[in-house]
């Protein structure tokens, strides 16, 4: 196998693999994460994505960059502007962030998804200053930003700060949706280099993809998994600087590196293009939740397991009629007081959703069409 390429990576001087390691959803065994981690930087992969709120994540990582790892990487994480009530608790959660991944420095530190009430809160407190502050002071190198916001909100973001970076969510799903590809070139025009978040929509598009796309696929003169294709798509736009893969085994590690050996832009043909559109129509024609189990609207106050509910739902509508999710519905999530039915209407959930879901209406319409579903 082939070692992996490096890439300019705007104005920062650095230079980083296309495939860039996704540390939100380790194995729940530190060791077989650590080890995964290693493996990733031993085949060349530079570029490690991290964050505050994602659970051991930069415990975990921090230990597998032990042992001179460390010098051999891009390290970005980011700011839990959740948390984050005075201007003095920017630098109060970055020291921490530091002491967890064992580290001096950030190579590149963001600012976690800009949604509205993110951005208002940036502004208020000026993080502005506290990136450049801390620029200054060497704790951090290059400054940058994540979000799931509409092209407009993140014109005015990307333009109302002097950004080293920016992370976006695209996938062949989402073409149009949030920022989109026209936001990604938008960013490139100005130099900013763009990392990509959820190129499977959070594994959707590789565990529930309808067996149209299969036989297209399989149909296809030269043979590649679905999985190839998302991420061929992506790392055909020269825009792509990053395409983040959140590898949560030995085996899905194995595979991406397999796809991202070869990479390269323009290289798609027009039949190529073709065949992505024709799997974008298959997609299109299924009703779905776009939800991507990020966890951000997790814990429910009154219980509900939103990410496993929409899971459900989702395979339930793919390869309907299939009652193997609605028994799982009823026999699991309903008993165990994790089930739709226990959603109270408040709204947090919405407030929360990266994708901007309108939670609670889908939760209630999850939970009526399981119950008119007749069990196996």
């Amino acid at each position: 196998m082939k070692k992996m390429k490096r890439h300019e990576f705007g104005r920062t001087g650095l230079r980083v693999s296309r495939f860039g390691l996704g540390c939100m959803r380790f194995p729940s065994e530190e060791k077989e994460a650590v080890g995964i981690v290693r493996r990733a930087i031993e085949a060349g992969v530079n570029y490690l994505d991290t964050a505050y709120v994602y659970g051991n994540s930069e415990v975990v990582t921090g230990k597998a960059l032990r042992d001179g790892y460390r010098k051999r990487v891009v390290l970005a994480t980011k700011s839990p502007l959740w948390s984050i009530d005075a201007p003095a608790d920017f630098e109060k959660y970055l020291d921490e962030e530091l002491a967890r991944l064992r580290t001096d420095y950030i190579d590149i530190y963001l600012l976690h998804n800009l949604n509205p009430g993110n951005w208002d809160k940036v502004r208020r407190l000026d993080g502005f200053t506290f990136l450049d502050k801390m620029v200054a002071k060497g704790k951090i190198l290059h400054k940058g930003f994540s979000l799931h916001n509409t092209l407009a909100a993140f014109k005015e973001i990307i333009t109302a700060f002097a950004w080293d970076m920016t992370q976006i969510q695209l996938n062949i799903l989402d073409e149009y949706n949030q920022v989109g590809i026209e936001g990604l070139r938008y960013a490139a025009a100005r130099n900013v280099p763009v990392v990509i978040m959820e190129p499977l929509r959070g594994g959707f598009l590789a565990a529930q993809a309808p067996p149209a796309v299969a036989a297209l696929t399989e149909a296809f003169p030269v043979r590649r998994s679905l999985v190839e294709w998302c991420f061929r798509w992506l790392y055909d736009m020269p825009e792509v600087s990053v395409i983040l893969s959140g590898v949560s085994s030995p085996a899905q590690l194995e595979d991406n590196l397999s796809i991202f050996s070869s990479e390269e832009a323009h290289s798609m043909t027009a039949e190529e293009r073709e065949l992505i559109r024709r799997i974008q129509a298959e997609f299109g024609r299924q009703k779905s939740v776009g939800c991507t189990a990020c966890g951000y609207c997790l814990p429910c106050p009154s219980g509900v397991d939103i990410p496993e509910v929409f899971k459900l739902y989702n395979s339930y509508q793919l390869v309907k009629p299939n009652p193997t999710d609605v028994f799982m519905y009823k026999n699991t999530l309903m008993p165990t007081g994790a089930a739709a039915d226990r959603c109270t209407n408040c709204g947090k959930c919405a407030e929360l959703c990266p994708q901007g879901l309108a939670t609670p209406e889908l939760l209630s319409e999850a939970h009526r069409e399981f119950l008119q579903a007749r069990m196996p």
